[in-house]
């Protein structure tokens, strides 16, 4: 076995923490966002279609949430009614947890066979 040495020890390393929004500009396509530890984030607009439909005027009327961790469009002060929570596009979601999950989720009743007493198999006791 070859052993090599470590050039640097894990101290020297950075791993972030959390996620702090510091800046959030816009094109055509993207959102951009920059974080407070110098990460940087482009969310597709598709993916926000209250955002992705708004003039580009309407979407520049923006706010950061006091703790740095949303971008909240105000419908008093804007025409868009939304919030983007940062950690939402950073962190693995299970699916039942998703926004878009919550947001368009059914209840459906799962179809059940009531067997007859005669087409139940025996149980066997012992």
């Amino acid at each position: 076995m070859k052993r090599y040495k470590i050039q640097y020890p894990i101290s020297a390393y950075t791993f972030p923490r959390e996620a702090r929004i510091h800046q959030v500009q816009f094109d055509d396509k993207y959102i951009h966002i920059e974080l407070t530890d110098g990460r940087a984030l482009a969310v597709p607009l598709r993916w926000i279609p209250t955002v992705q439909n708004a003039s580009p005027e309407e979407r520049a009327k923006y706010e950061i949430s006091h703790d740095r961790t949303m971008i909240i469009w105000d419908p008093d002060k804007c025409a868009i009614n939304d919030e983007v929570r940062i950690s939402d596009y950073l962190e693995p979601t299970k699916a039942s947890n998703t926004v878009a999950e919550r947001k368009t989720e059914y209840r459906v009743k799962p179809i059940t066979r009531k067997r007859s007493a005669m087409a139940r198999k025996p149980r066997l006791h012992r």
